[in-house]
């Protein structure tokens, strides 16, 4: 499934739920489903600067189909809500290539009304996981040229 297949799903899931208390408990449920990340992950080189909850991020080229590796993400976080964010930026972002991830367009979280149902510093850490989600690719990118 493609980026954009997977953020018109999400659109699709949201799109069922008028009320934002709703809303939130879809985003909590994501995060409850989230594969724990390992302690020894939970790293000061593993923390996302900008977030006002601890949140870690790893990622690993997987190269399995040597001509088009995918980028695997894994993350975490200390914070309910904001564990469910991770959640849905790995549903979306996670084995594709790195050129697919530094190309995409996120627009789901604008189409949701994410960002505008966060408080102001937990819109910077959404902001800052994104960036480190593209690092992670652009790396991994120049890597396999």
């Amino acid at each position: 499934m493609s980026i954009n297949q997977i953020q018109d799903e999400i659109i699709e899931e949201f799109s069922m739920l008028d009320d934002w208390m709703d809303r939130y408990e879809l985003i909590i449920d994501y995060g409850k489903g989230l594969k724990p990340l390992p302690e020894s992950d939970k790293t000061d080189k593993n923390l996302i600067d900008g977030c006002q909850s601890k949140v870690w991020f790893t990622a690993e080229l997987d190269t399995t189909d040597a001509q088009n590796p995918k980028v695997i993400y894994h993350g975490d976080s200390d914070a309910i809500l904001v564990k469910g964010i991770v959640a849905l930026l790995v549903r979306v972002m996670s084995g594709h290539t790195p050129k697919e991830i530094a190309d995409a367009e996120l627009y789901f979280i604008d189409k949701i009304n994410l960002r505008e149902h966060l408080s102001p510093t937990r819109s910077n850490g959404l902001a800052a996981m994104l960036h480190q989600m593209r690092l992670f690719a652009l790396i991994y990118q120049s890597a396999v040229k």
